[in-house]
């Protein structure tokens, strides 16, 4: 609803104004979460810091044959074994799209990996590795008005030892759990 005014210009309601500052707020806090999980991710990926972004029954989809894990404990122990095959990285977290439902409680969120990593290769050295993606994500909103990802999809494009580069080895096993 909108009134006029001497100019003949509409001026928004309140309530059209407080629902966008809280779609406006909602899209703030689901950046801050992509950010935590970055930074609980290069944090050898902390169970700590990631487990309590996602929901209970949340669905954690890595896929390129590291696996999908459903709800908290799973996850959890996924994370807790992630040290072996990742030894440190640093996530970037790129051009987030954030397209938050009509009733303002769920929220698809896309993003780009790009990430510098150190992996053991088959011969157990260390070796570092350039990796890129994307992240096909679900957020929902939870009755105090914080935001958890219910799904986490990362498809990723490349994982190629940093001398080889992706064109002579877009992919490699680096460390795939048997």
């Amino acid at each position: 609803m909108t009134t006029s005014t001497s100019r003949n210009k509409e001026v928004p309601s309140l309530e059209s104004l407080a629902a966008r500052i809280q779609r406006l707020e909602d899209i703030e806090a689901i950046k801050y979460l992509l950010i935590l999980y970055a930074q609980g991710s290069d944090k050898q990926n902390d169970p700590d810091i990631m487990v309590p972004l996602f929901t209970e029954d949340a669905v954690f989809d890595i896929g390129s044959g590291y696996g999908t894990y459903v709800g908290h404990e799973k996850i959890r122990k996924f994370l807790e074994g992630a040290p072996n095959i990742i030894k440190w990285s640093l996530h970037y977290m790129i051009s987030p799209l954030i397209e938050i439902a009509d009733d303002g409680q769920t929220a698809k969120v896309f993003c780009y990996l790009w990430e510098i990593a150190n992996m053991n290769n088959s011969k157990g050295e260390l070796e570092p590795v350039l990796i890129g993606g994307t992240y096909h994500n679900d957020a929902v909103k939870l009755p105090n008005g914080e935001w958890r990802f219910s799904v986490v999809r990362l498809r990723m494009e490349i994982m190629s030892p940093y001398y080889e580069g992706w064109v002579k080895k877009p992919f490699h096993d680096f460390g795939i759990p048997k």
